[in-house]
């Protein structure tokens, strides 16, 4: 894997033998029709198509069979987050990044350099960082990445195993009915809907379990503290809007809004804090505990 200058990560493709192609631009043309011809030109006259040591390949260059190719993806144009992440810890075996609202974890859609990931790898010089675990573009707090690649399933499998602990804090509308109901242990069972943005509860044997804990009350909201137990997507999200408390400004539960790309409304970030995070470091024994230094109100 190479990264460029931005830090983003390549991509890396075998050109098998028995194949024929007028070139390496019809190779890519043919083999990833997603990406029009036109784009794949692009990237090769932007020198982002490399052989193995690095070099720029032509788009009219002969294919190779039995070689390697290196390419990087290109955005015409990418939202910009104007919220600066925070590095709490670092050390030879973790990093521990304290991310904002509306900035993803990790590459996808049109999100490239604007990625926590991406972002770390400019700042740090850390080109194999890697998450170890992952939270919503929309919410906030702690995530926690591994620096050595050959650490990095350790780590992970403290997530598979549940032997991590994580709080966060969430801004919803006070019940009182909820109220009085707490502290408890919501299950559900949780499955993708139809849209491929939302999650929706149904009947079955739970497959999701958060502890749901009241902070404070400010009528007419109430801060509340939900620790996980099991780590589906949009978990705590469904589990409040299951109660009669969606969290405030959530835009897909218990409505989906139209999906902003480019002008983002910053005014209303949604008020969900990965707030805490613990576990004993299955490299060196000790008991990490952090927490991150933002607050939703």
């Amino acid at each position: 894997m190479k990264v460029n200058s931005e830090g983003v990560s390549s991509s890396r493709v075998f050109l098998p033998a028995g194949q024929t192609y007028l070139n390496l631009l019809d190779f890519f043309v043919v083999n990833f029709p997603h990406v029009d011809a036109d784009e794949w030109s692009a990237r090769f006259n932007e020198g982002l198509v490399m052989d193995s040591t690095g070099q720029s390949v032509a788009a009219s260059d002969d294919y190779q069979p039995n070689t390697h190719l290196i390419y990087f993806r290109r955005l015409a144009r990418e939202p910009d987050i104007p919220f600066q992440e925070h590095i709490l810890y670092q050390d030879e075996h973790i990093l521990v990044a304290d991310k904002p609202h509306f900035l993803p974890v990790t590459p996808s859609g049109l999100y490239l350099h604007q990625t926590l990931l991406n972002r770390l790898k400019r700042r740090t010089g850390i080109q194999l960082l890697s998450p170890i675990h992952r939270i919503d573009r929309d919410t906030a707090g702690l995530v926690v990445f591994s620096v050595q690649p050959q650490e990095r399933s350790l780590y992970q499998n403290l997530f598979r195993d549940r032997a991590v602990t994580k709080t966060y804090e969430a801004v919803a509308p006070y019940s009182e009915v909820l109220s009085a109901r707490l502290p408890l242990t919501y299950r559900s069972r949780l499955e993708e809907s139809e849209h491929f943005l939302q999650m929706r509860e149904v009947g079955g044997v739970p497959n999701t379990d958060t502890r749901i804990e009241m902070i404070a009350v400010m009528k007419p909201w109430a801060k509340y503290r939900l620790i996980p137990g099991s780590g589906k997507k949009h978990q705590l999200r469904c589990h409040l809007n299951a109660l009669g408390v969606p969290i405030k400004h959530d835009q897909i539960y218990p409505i989906l809004t139209p999906y902003q790309e480019y002008d983002l409304d910053f005014s209303k970030p949604l008020q969900l804090l990965a707030k805490a995070i613990q576990f004993k470091d299955p490299v060196t024994n000790e008991d990490r505990s952090f927490s991150s230094e933002r607050e939703i109100n």
